[in-house]
């Protein structure tokens, strides 16, 4: 089976700062991909690239076969349609009561009807374990374990691909946090859905992926099974995975 979402030789450069280098990496439907690695190491800017908010100074975002940022606009929008994304942050639209920010997308991209989009928005917070109570809530009345289950109810409820997860455990207690990782494979597999995140958290890590990057100084430099971890021959990754303060990734000292 072929892979739905590749990134072929992806760099980006912000003037002579080189954030990525010659990246690659594929994610097969069902295949839960997350790429780890520590803060500045070009994590977001890649998960940015594959959805399209930033370009790639060369390389490919490959939808389907199909290069993203060298399509038309009308080929860019079919294929990002097929995306959903859980954001760091949950951004969630304070002003809109939940149904609307799930359904946000049904109504305002795909020219749903309203009561057909409260339906399926429904439908999608069902899927996360909410009820339908909460439906005409608006975010501040959700605990932050809530809201993030609302927004990985916004990012299934058009039953996409590809889902995108950037860093889904941040700020949330270790039950909340399990609570969401449980949530997440099954989503990626009752989707079938190819899924690739981005975590410094190991915890999250080894229990969403199938597979696992590790990204430093902007290449990829381990790729492998999630229970390999532990194991993985390439010392970069020992000493992150292990939270080791010696080792060769050297951390600065502030004075």
């Amino acid at each position: 089976m072929g892979a739905t979402l590749e990134l072929k030789h992806l760099r980006k450069a912000f003037g002579r700062k080189v954030v990525l280098d010659d990246v690659n990496l594929d994610v097969k439907p069902g295949q839960s991909l997350v790429i780890i690695g520590g803060s500045g190491t070009g994590k977001s800017v890649s998960l940015k690239c594959a959805i399209g908010l930033m370009t790639p100074t060369s390389g490919q975002v490959l939808v389907d076969g199909t290069d993203l940022h060298a399509a038309d606009k009308e080929t860019r929008d079919e294929l990002q349609s097929s995306f959903g994304m859980l954001f760091q942050g949950g951004a969630l639209f304070d002003s809109l009561r939940i149904w609307e920010n799930v359904g946000f997308r049904l109504i305002y991209a795909n020219n749903m009807k309203r009561k057909q989009a409260r339906e399926a928005a429904i439908e999608a917070l069902g899927r996360v374990g909410m009820g339908e109570d909460v439906a005409d809530l608006y975010p501040n009345e959700l605990s932050g374990g809530m809201q993030k289950r609302v927004s990985l109810a916004r990012a299934i409820v058009a039953k996409p691909k590809i889902l995108f997860f950037d860093e889904p455990t941040t700020g949330l207690d270790p039950i909340m946090a399990d609570v969401i990782d449980k949530l997440i494979v099954e989503q990626v597999k009752d989707l079938g859905a190819a899924a690739i995140s981005i975590t410094h958290d190991m915890v999250s890590a080894r229990k969403i992926a199938d597979e696992v990057a590790m990204l430093y100084e902007g290449k990829i430099i381990w790729r492998g099974p999630v229970d390999k971890l532990d194991d993985p021959g390439n010392d970069y990754v020992d000493q992150f995975v292990h939270g080791k303060s010696e080792g060769p990734i050297k951390i600065a000292a502030k004075v």
